[in-house]
């Protein structure tokens, strides 16, 4: 009998180990590769890109907002897996009618733990969730000891355009900021993505632009620097928003990307 509370208060029992799974959550479908669990994952949406090749060999259910029930229902799911903030309320009402349900909601590097663990005992791979866990918590710790001591940089970062949109306070990607000591200007905007005009950018030492949701690209760059002065730089938004296993490779490159914003600015 496995029995625990997913990370919005509900309740899930399983009598046996989940053994077909469905994810519809990008993040947690690498996650669930690296612990092992590749096999047992029978659906996942079009996002879910890593690791490569996954994708071509599962059945593709939808994205992240929309997903097609009749698909879901016709794979037999013993778990589908779910997340707060990428799916909706009445997707997952809809779900649960089909299969259980299990929701995440990550905002820190202690719900990310907390998610791991999760998966560790609802799937029988706790040895390999403890070993990624402490993975990451390794990772964590050399990037706080390069960044400690160093001034911090005021910067900006962008998730979309048509209207500017930032990361603001109660979000992962204002965490990860945080770790590679930077501070968020829009931090205390109303809103966890509050809509800004490059008109607000005054305060902004560096603008960081992200490769998703929206895909800022070197034109968009162009574009941004006829309307104001601040210094861009491109950034890779999977390490910047996605959590679970990602993280382990995430701080090496938020090492590496301090070095650069720091020569970039000073």
């Amino acid at each position: 009998m496995i029995t625990l509370t997913d990370q919005i208060g509900h309740e899930l029992t399983f009598t046996s180990v989940p053994k077909r799974i469905i994810s519809l959550v990008p993040s947690q479908t690498e996650l669930l590769a690296h612990l092992g669990l590749q096999q047992q994952i029978v659906g996942l949406t079009k996002f879910c890109v890593h690791p490569k090749g996954l994708k071509e060999e599962k059945v593709i259910v939808g994205g992240t907002k929309s997903v097609h029930f009749d698909r879901i229902a016709s794979l037999e799911p013993d778990l589908i897996l779910c997340n707060k903030e990428e799916n909706t309320k009445e997707m997952v009402e809809r779900l649960q009618k089909i299969a259980p349900v299990h929701i995440s909601d990550v905002r820190s590097l202690e719900d990310n733990d907390s998610l791991i663990k999760q998966y560790g005992l609802l799937f029988d791979r706790k040895e390999e969730a403890e070993a990624c866990i402490q993975q990451i918590q390794n990772e964590a710790t050399r990037l706080t000891e390069i960044v400690q001591g160093k001034p911090k940089i005021k910067i900006g970062y962008f998730i979309w355009k048509d209207p500017y949109m930032v990361a603001g306070s109660d979000t992962f990607i204002d965490v990860m900021l945080a770790h590679l000591g930077l501070e968020n200007v829009f931090q205390n905007c109303p809103g966890r993505y509050p809509v800004v005009e490059l008109e607000q950018l005054k305060e902004v030492d560096v603008l960081l632009l992200s490769s998703e949701p929206y895909p800022f690209t070197k034109q968009h760059q162009k574009e941004i620097k006829k309307s104001t002065r601040v210094l861009t730089k491109l950034v890779d938004g999977e390490y910047f928003s996605w959590y679970g296993s990602r993280l382990i490779g995430a701080f090496s490159y938020f090492a590496q990307l301090r070095k650069e914003l720091e020569l970039q600015k000073f």
